[in-house]
């Protein structure tokens, strides 16, 4: 599998597809544009963010916010609550329990199921 070829099979932005699993963890990508994604928590799990192509502004409440850029590795810790955005097309891969909802607790016109995560 070529992570970079996995992309060509996303139509949406804001549409994680699951490439895989290695145990209880599924390995995603998606690609974002613009700033659709609320601020959500992940309750119960920790999610790692891999920027494949392009710039994220990341934000993390009550902290100042940062970029990060291709080759770019962070891991959000479990109640952290967060959002992520980008002025032009960034491709993300994100490895997170299997459990994980997209948008956390909170359901926007852009929360995928698990379902349609794998489609």
């Amino acid at each position: 599998m070529n992570l970079k070829e996995k992309f060509k099979d996303i139509s949406s932005y804001f549409s994680p597809k699951i490439i895989g699993a290695v145990n209880d963890v599924y390995i995603k990508t998606v690609i974002i544009k613009g700033d659709k994604i609320p601020w959500h928590t992940h309750t119960n799990e920790d999610e790692l963010f891999y920027i494949v192509e392009g710039s994220l502004l990341f934000e993390i409440e009550n902290e100042k916010s940062f970029r990060m850029n291709e080759g770019d590795i962070f891991i959000v810790k479990r109640g952290i609550s967060h959002r992520v955005s980008s002025l032009k097309e960034c491709k993300i891969m994100l490895i997170e329990p299997k459990e994980t909802a997209h948008t956390g607790e909170v359901e926007t016109e852009i929360t995928k199921s698990i379902e349609q995560q794998l489609d």
